[in-house]
């Protein structure tokens, strides 16, 4: 049983959420709190896995509370849940030690994977924010963004192209019947990207970008 910890300013969103999650037998909102402050000073007392935390709250926001959180509380996981899908405040909540970022409109289904991945012990980035990023590293123009891209990554032609219908949001048995090509060939291309840039899945390589000024801001 994964416990949870739900921080949301507004009263309804916290009862949607429980009310959604009450289904899953895997999941336990144990305790709630308006804001950052409330849950530092309950969390001691109460023993939880994932901390569900939203960014924009009064008293302590959801970026200074993750902060506390690592310092104070290294063992507990965070899941960011908001509104906010810029690259900058998802940056830097990330940086400041969030394991997961899942926008609010997402699907009861992808906020369920997200749970269950970050109290793994695992990142994850919501596939809509996944997606938007990708497609601004691939839609770079101009001579020093390419140069920057191929500079950072040294990807081929074909593992651009690959990386690209990665964005689009194409299956890997898609890309392979779009390329004339197998799935496994798909696969391989897919572990290629990944050890060029030297991340380790799709959400450490939106934040690699990132640091790398590989995506520019809207």
């Amino acid at each position: 049983m994964i416990r949870i910890f739900l921080v949301d300013d507004h009263a309804i969103v916290r009862e949607g959420l429980r009310a959604a999650l009450a289904t899953e037998p895997t999941l336990s909102i144990v305790a709630e709190a308006g804001n950052g402050q409330e849950l530092l000073e309950r969390l001691p007392t109460t023993p939880v896995d994932v901390v569900m935390l939203d960014m924009n709250m009064p008293v302590l926001d959801g970026l200074a509370t993750t902060k506390r959180l690592r310092e104070e509380f290294p063992d507990t996981r965070i899941l960011i849940l908001s509104m906010l899908n810029h690259e900058r405040n998802i940056g830097q909540v990330l940086d400041a030690g969030a394991h997961g970022y899942v926008l609010k409109n997402a699907d009861k289904s992808e906020i369920v994977v997200a749970l269950h991945t970050v109290a793994a012990g695992k990142p994850y980035l919501c596939s809509e924010l996944g997606l938007v990023m990708l497609r601004k590293v691939l839609n770079l123009t101009g001579s020093y963004g390419e140069e920057q891209l191929k500079k950072s990554s040294d990807l081929s032609n074909r593992e651009r192209e690959v990386l690209h219908l990665i964005a689009e949001g194409l299956t890997t048995n898609e890309i392979a019947d779009k390329l004339f090509t197998s799935k496994r060939t798909i696969e391989t291309h897919r572990q290629n990207i990944i050890e060029k840039t030297q991340v380790k899945n799709t959400a450490a390589l939106i934040k690699y970008a990132m640091e790398k000024g590989l995506i520019k801001e809207a």
